[in-house]
């Protein structure tokens, strides 16, 4: 297999033998890479996708199963992909150097061009990399901070740790305005439901990525995921806005986005009718994709699909039209098909046909290496090895912006901040076994109780002088039960939101309330610091809860 430098020369050489014909202000870096592609090379650079293996040369019969090829490196060389995406569930993110080495790996294998390697790395409820990487609390937490500069070094620190792990495009901001409670999907991946302030994040955090870490960012899901009750991932979401509410509520951040040169926006898998009323969801969507945010809102940069493999994309047409009809509506990037050999086919097949023109795919294509060209990648990889990751002046960024946000709700009981020589009893949601129940505790002093009995509860609070209560009602379970039954005991009852704030709507009774926005191990020592009278609360709500708190409401107190 040839190696980076000489796929690069070969490459290089090939456009030279045209570009004499060219203008001499055509004959960039980008037209001589375009000029020496052939037509499966172009649209091996539309797609990116996921690959199984820890490192790039051991076989996967997953592989073996989606692609007819073995390794990682063999999947990017036979479809000359543009774009790999990692995740967990394929064993590509395990730790910082075994990340590292997987990209070079996979950079080693690339024919001609390299890979934007990729993860969906938002933080909070959608984090990809791995402690020891940096972790943050996520957009809705940033929200209640009303900090853009955090915004801004939330992005740059986690770009710099996805570049030192050779990840050279994030799927992040999420730019939704979630204005519905009941979000299955989008939720504390907001960073508000007010536009003007989601606007002045996205923009931040895309700052942050692009000019502070030379990481490309996506500004998602266009044109707004933010009013729906249905998870695009299992059902298709239609979006009631009419298009002065779009204007108003959805587009803000978008527009702030392109302001601040977003490299990417991702499309959203949702059917709006006010803005196209053909029941095409707007991946599919000339109007929406073409109209809207090439013409209206002038974006020039790359446009990417939402993963393909999801139901909403795929509900109308089958997997063979649907890449097809993205590009003929003005997509770019086509993000993991389920059936990668054959989405490829369908292109192909489609530029035979006269469906899609060369031409066509030329526009995409340009727009793909011109924002490889401005992240470095039109030049021979070189390899990285994760220094940085993890630092401690990372770590101590991340723990400054945590403890801007962590929002006190209520305190009728006056029970905040918790006295000196208190015992404390942390139980209820719990991510992990191991997880925030433990660290919370841990923050504290206190006792730590990972059970959803709720006799061994009881029994724990009765012994204890107050007890913190963690929730995430998005799992249900027994969660509602075992608040109304502690506060029965008589013992103070202290009840933590650890995602979406909006519990507090179906827990009647509790009179101390909390929302961290993330479980995540940093939120935990942020609130225990508020708990513990070491720091005051400063978070302000960055939604309303309905009928009880309106948006931006918070308490906050002296502390020593």
């Amino acid at each position: 297999m040839r190696t980076r430098s000489v796929a690069l020369l070969a490459v290089a050489a090939l456009g030279g033998a045209v570009t004499a014909a060219l203008p001499a202000a055509a004959a960039s870096p980008v037209d001589r890479v375009l000029a020496g592609m052939t037509l499966p090379q172009k649209v091996g650079q539309l797609f990116t996708t996921y690959v199984y293996g820890s490192d790039a040369n051991t076989p996967s019969p997953e592989n073996r199963r989606l692609y007819g090829v073995d390794t990682p490196a063999e999947v990017v060389a036979r479809y000359q992909l543009g774009g790999v995406i990692y995740f967990a569930w394929t064993n590509s993110l395990q730790n910082p150097r075994q990340i590292a080495a997987l990209s070079n790996g996979l950079q080693a294998a690339a024919p001609g061009v390299p890979l934007s390697i990729s993860t969906d790395q938002e933080h909070g409820v959608v984090t990809r990399m791995p402690a020891p990487a940096t972790q943050f609390p996520g957009g809705m937490a940033l929200g209640a901070g009303r900090n853009p500069a955090d915004a801004y070094r939330t992005g740059q620190v986690t770009g710099a740790e996805l570049r030192a792990a050779g990840i050279t495009q994030a799927w992040a901001p999420d730019a939704d305005v979630n204005v519905n409670p009941a979000n299955p999907v989008i939720g504390v991946r907001s960073f508000s439901s007010d536009p003007s302030l989601a606007a002045a994040l996205t923009a931040s955090q895309v700052l942050g990525f692009e000019t502070g870490a030379n990481v490309s960012a996506a500004a998602k899901h266009f044109p707004g995921h933010g009013d729906t009750a249905t998870d695009s991932h299992t059902g298709l979401p239609v979006i009631t806005h009419s298009r002065a509410e779009w204007q108003r509520v959805d587009a803000p951040p978008f527009r702030a986005a392109i302001a601040a040169g977003v490299d990417a926006i991702m499309s959203a898998h949702i059917v709006v009718p006010a803005l196209d009323p053909s029941g095409d969801p707007a991946t599919l969507s000339k109007p929406i994709i073409t109209g809207l945010l090439r013409g209206e809102l002038g974006y020039r940069g790359v446009i990417v699909t939402d993963s393909l493999e999801m139901a909403a994309v795929r509900q109308k047409y089958g997997d063979e039209r649907v890449p097809v009809l993205a590009l003929k509506a003005g997509v770019d990037q086509l993000l993991m098909p389920p059936d990668l050999p054959l989405a490829q086919r369908s292109v192909l097949d489609a530029v035979a046909s006269g469906e899609l023109t060369e031409a066509r795919i030329d526009e995409s294509v340009r727009r793909i290496l011109t924002l490889k060209q401005k992240r470095g990648l039109l030049t021979p990889w070189q390899p990285v090895d994760a220094t940085g990751i993890g630092s401690a002046g990372h770590l101590r960024v991340a723990q400054a912006v945590t403890d801007r946000t962590v929002t006190a709700i209520r305190n009728d009981a006056g029970l905040l901040p918790l006295g000196p020589g208190k015992s404390v009893l942390v139980t209820g949601w719990n991510s992990s076994a191991t997880g925030n129940v433990a660290a919370l505790a841990g923050a504290l002093g206190g006792d730590a109780l990972v059970t959803d009995q709720p006799d061994d509860v009881l029994a724990a609070a009765r012994t204890h002088d107050v007890t913190v209560m963690l929730t995430n009602l998005d799992t249900a379970g027994r969660q509602k039960a075992l608040v109304a039954a502690l506060l029965t005991t008589g013992k103070p009852i202290l009840v933590v939101a650890v995602r979406n704030p909006y519990d507090l709507t179906q827990l009647p009774g509790v009179r101390t309330y909390l929302a961290t926005y993330s479980y995540t191990g940093v939120s935990m020592r942020s609130l225990a610091k508020v708990l513990l009278g070491i720091t005051p609360p400063r978070g302000k709500l960055p939604v309303a809860i309905p009928g009880l708190y309106p948006y931006g409401h918070g308490l906050t107190w002296s502390t020593p």
